[in-house]
């Protein structure tokens, strides 16, 4: 299974966000979940194997993927948490 996170022109803030996403699924015993980061520009919303995508509100209209966690608050782990909850529980997983 692999996430990936997205940003808008750079990589710095979708690397803060792999490695968040990384450190909540090792505490959620999630060792299955391979986790990336790039920008919008290189994201490949074609590439199935990517499972989820993770981005911040202001990208959401701009990334088409039928699997994607919206963040109000990038730096917010508790938020990142809860959503990957969610979306676990949504997705059966």
């Amino acid at each position: 299974m692999k996430f990936v996170a997205v940003c808008g022109q750079g990589l710095g803030s979708s690397l803060i966000i792999e490695m968040s996403i990384r450190d909540i699924l090792i505490s959620m015993g999630r060792d299955d979940i391979e986790v990336e980061h790039t920008n919008l520009n290189s994201f490949n919303n074609g590439d199935p194997s990517i499972d989820a995508v993770i981005c911040g509100i202001d990208l959401a209209d701009s990334i088409d993927f039928e699997n994607k966690i919206v963040l109000n608050n990038l730096l917010d782990k508790e938020e990142i948490e809860e959503k990957l909850s969610e979306f676990f529980k949504e997705n059966a997983m």
